[in-house]
């Protein structure tokens, strides 16, 4: 290992990096309903203290982006994205303890956020912080952009990329990936179907058009179109999914219901975009011909993230799995991710490679009760991250 290298991993204190983990968990950000300015605060105050230049962008009012900045040579520079916002907790009864207490229990820090992903913010800003302070030399720019509303509708996200696009290299985003390299995710869609009818008595529902039995056809035709997606799998992420999360219908029990509404997710796969997928349900519901039954039907989708994939050969790929590796991961292949998140946009705006990678488990512990990572897990993901900063831009 460089020396540089050797100076970087050197001035990494775990100590700093769990504490400023523990501070972010304990300025909540539940989304919704959108309390990320909290967060964002202690994120920018930490940076500054930390010698970065940052900038924050009030997105809507409460609800800022927050960009850090390690200055550096004219060259292209290198992106870490990640968000401040977090899923609310639930059912506190649920929780050991306070999900905001931000306490270490076994080795593990545990709290709301602390997986997803307030854990791998902490760790890119110390990673940061350790490259400063070593004294290293770089070619271009390290960005840390910490969105809001990730966890929603993407408004932060939006908003950045609706700038002209930095030249970079590429984008590390620092969700929980259990720290493996992941170069392909899924991408996620929210479909809206409304299906209408006509409201009578309940005691002769023969005088109305009932919505909720007609979106119980619908319901049944998304369970088959979900069957009929897993034959066509991605090789990486697996197959594009289906899944009804809310029927909402009906006033009482003694009316025929005249509206029902249905809020799907479809995932997407790279290179599939919402435009087709509407069309195809469209398509589908026409099939069903419900306006036989005297309803109506009407389909939106109020958000998509695309999905994305990068060639594995990439310098950036190539230079993340290296760096997590050395910094103590065991070697293993590039991976596809399951899930979605904003690298999708950043890739379809900018053009850019994008990596996932970071710590914690997106399936284990992110949105559970008794949220944690382990603190090793953040220190390597530090490690990691500063490695890669070193032999990218160094």
């Amino acid at each position: 290992m460089r020396d540089a290298e050797q100076a970087v991993l050197g001035a990494l204190a775990q100590d700093r990096l769990v504490a400023l983990a523990q501070d972010l968990i304990r300025a909540p950000g539940a989304n919704p309903p959108g309390e990320e300015e909290a967060t964002a605060t202690v994120l920018a105050q930490a940076a500054r203290v930390l010698g970065l230049e940052v900038d924050t962008v009030a997105v809507e009012p409460g609800r800022p982006n927050v960009r850090c900045r390690l200055a550096a040579g004219p060259g292209p520079g290198l992106l870490f994205l990640g968000h401040t916002d977090v899923v609310p907790p639930g059912d506190l009864d649920d929780w050991s303890d306070d999900p905001y207490a931000g306490q270490v229990v076994a080795g593990r820090l545990v709290g709301r956020g602390s997986a997803d992903m307030l854990g791998g913010l902490a760790a890119v800003l110390v990673a940061m912080a350790a490259v400063r302070e070593a004294g290293v030399q770089l070619s271009g720019p390290v960005l840390l952009d910490a969105v809001c509303d990730e966890e929603q509708n993407g408004i932060g996200i939006r908003s950045l990329i609706a700038q002209a696009a930095p030249d970079l290299l590429g984008c590390v985003v620092a969700e929980p990936t259990d720290l493996a390299t992941v170069v392909a995710a899924r991408g996620a869609s929210y479909l809206h179907i409304e299906v209408r009818g006509v409201s009578a008595h309940a005691g002769r529902p023969s005088d109305g058009r009932n919505a909720i039995s007609g979106a119980a056809r619908v319901v049944a035709d998304l369970d088959r179109w979900h069957a009929e997606l897993a034959a066509d799998a991605h090789p990486l992420v697996g197959p594009a999914t289906v899944n009804v999360g809310v029927i909402t219908g009906g006033i009482s029990g003694s009316a025929v219901p005249d509206l029902c509404t249905l809020e799907v997710d479809r995932r997407l796969l790279p290179g599939e975009p919402i435009g087709p997928v509407l069309d195809t349900v469209r398509d589908r519901l026409a099939e069903l011909d419900l306006e036989a039954q005297g309803l109506s039907w009407s389909v939106c989708s109020p958000m998509d993230m695309p999905a994305f994939e990068t060639d594995p050969q990439e310098a950036l790929v190539r230079a993340c799995d290296a760096a997590v590796v050395d910094a103590g991961r065991a070697p293993g292949a590039v991976q596809g991710w399951t899930a979605a998140c904003d690298g999708g946009l950043v890739a379809q705006a900018w053009g850019i490679p994008v990596v996932v990678q970071g710590p914690g488990s997106v399936t284990e512990q992110a949105h559970r009760p008794d949220e944690s990572v382990a603190v090793e897990d953040l220190l390597l993901a530090a490690r990691a991250y500063a490695l890669t900063i070193v032999r990218m831009l160094g």
